[in-house]
């Protein structure tokens, strides 16, 4: 008989699980990890999972196997078929389990895959999936447990009912929506014409080759097609979705690409309007635009961590109604559940701007900085943490009026920031900087030069 191969470290990542298939991620490890998911669930009480996979040709499978692994350990699942990750977690909030899995590679490539978990409704991250991998490698094949059932469930209906029961737009629009061949296909179409909208397709087909174009709106790349659609059509305005519709892209009449920084103020004055006096939340990558909108409109700025399970817990933490990230991830927590969504996000959107006559205008009209993209220096794995670590204690950055180091250094400045922060997910040092100006962009960037030229002279920085 063959030993079960070793578990490859590699996949267990700070928010999630994700490698590729099926060299790294295959049935067995599914079905292990579906084991060690169930023996954790035992032990706090959990009786069901939820379990729904993305468009990638190798979900069915995983899901197959990761259910027999529960089952198997005693746990009975929730099975939702091919739903896109939201659908995972409204069914895990409306079905009182808060505990399931999205089997998904979000915007990676095809060959990818992963995991996205929550239990006892919370989401595992750091510390929680690293107890899992612990669990898979010590854990032997369960004896004498009374196996669990499966039941499919279609919450498609319930999910569009629930968002049309609830958000109303002021008129009908046109919009262009383009889901990249993800699973946002699988629901996007019905849920906004559901909402009144006419609505032209792009990439609307669930493919997991992704032909068109990779599935992730953070890159202006892949917004060009539905620029080009908007720009040449009578649509108001267009949404884009990641591979797992977890995320928002946004593009304007006239082609300009509304970043989710932006986005998050128009949410907040929306949301404070009825919860005067909130807290908002936001990670370090956002704009200062966030911080200073949010207090005018009378809210309480909270800056925090990136990573959508950091902000998830302290989202749970705050009871905050509304949070939001850079990457486009961004959590209702009023009038929803708290959980990144970004189908739910661009109905919310389209909500507001319905009641203005021109909806690219009062987008374009957002506040906004002269900033740069993510930047990302390349180095070798366990480098970065170490770089920012040696940066937090010893960086000079004589100019800047306030640093944060929530996580990373963030250099606060009368007119911009810069940031440096090590990527949880990649080994590499994510670089951000924004200025009132051209020339306070480039001012700011120089003294980040010098300070980390300083401590890591071989560096090639990407700036």
């Amino acid at each position: 008989m063959t030993s079960p191969s070793p578990l490859p470290d590699a996949v267990f990542k700070a928010y999630d699980i994700r490698g590729t298939v099926p060299d790294q991620l295959n049935p067995e490890f599914a079905r292990k990890l579906g084991l060690a998911l169930a023996h954790s669930a035992r032990a706090q009480g959990v009786g069901a999972l939820v379990v729904g996979y993305d468009g990638r040709l190798s979900s069915p499978v995983l899901a197959q196997a990761l259910q027999e692994g529960i089952m198997a350990g005693g746990i009975d699942t929730i099975d939702v078929g091919m739903v896109p990750t939201p659908l995972v977690y409204f069914a895990a909030h409306t079905r009182q389990t808060g505990s399931g899995v999205a089997i998904t590679g979000s915007h990676n490539p095809p060959q990818y895959n992963g995991f996205k978990m929550m239990m006892a409704g919370k989401t595992l991250h750091g510390a929680g999936v690293q107890a899992l991998k612990e669990i898979m490698r010590t854990m032997a094949e369960p004896a004498g447990i009374v196996p669990g059932k499966r039941t499919q469930l279609d919450l498609v209906d319930d999910y569009i009912q629930r968002i049309v029961s609830d958000v109303k737009l002021a008129r009908p629009l046109k919009i262009a929506i383009d889901c990249g061949n993800g699973v946002g296909a699988a629901v996007a179409p019905q849920l906004f014409k559901a909402l009144g909208c006419e609505v032209a397709e792009l990439f609307c087909e669930v493919d997991g080759q992704f032909p068109n174009h990779h599935p992730d709106p953070a890159d202006p790349d892949n917004l060009q097609e539905l620029i080009r659609h908007v720009k040449n059509s009578d649509c108001d305005l267009g949404l884009a979705f990641d591979g797992d519709a977890d995320r928002l892209g946004v593009v304007t009449k006239s082609g300009e690409i509304i970043w989710p920084d932006r986005q998050l103020i128009l949410y907040a004055q929306d949301v404070l309007q009825r919860v005067p006096g909130a807290t908002i939340i936001f990670d370090v990558k956002c704009s200062r635009h966030v911080a200073h909108a949010v207090s005018k409109a009378g809210g309480k700025p909270l800056m925090w961590q990136t990573g959508h399970s950091m902000i998830k817990a302290k989202l749970a933490e705050t009871g905050a109604p509304l949070a939001g990230e850079m990457s486009g991830h961004t959590f209702f927590n009023e009038r929803w559940y708290g959980f990144d969504d970004g189908l739910y996000t661009g109905a919310r959107l389209l909500e507001i701007v319905s009641r203005n006559a021109d909806p690219s205008a009062m987008l374009e009209a957002l506040p906004q900085g002269i900033s740069t993209p993510e930047l990302k220096l390349e180095m070798q794995e366990g480098e970065p943490h170490a770089l920012i670590a040696r940066l937090q204690s010893e960086g000079k950055f004589p100019q800047a009026q306030q640093l944060i180091t929530i996580d990373g250094v963030r250099a606060e400045y009368s007119d911009g920031f810069g940031l440096a922060r090590a990527s949880n997910t990649t080994p590499v040092v994510v670089l951000r900087f924004e200025g009132d100006s051209q020339q306070a962009l480039e001012r700011i960037q120089a003294e980040f030069r010098l300070a980390l030229q300083a401590l890591a002279p071989q560096a090639f920085l990407p700036f």
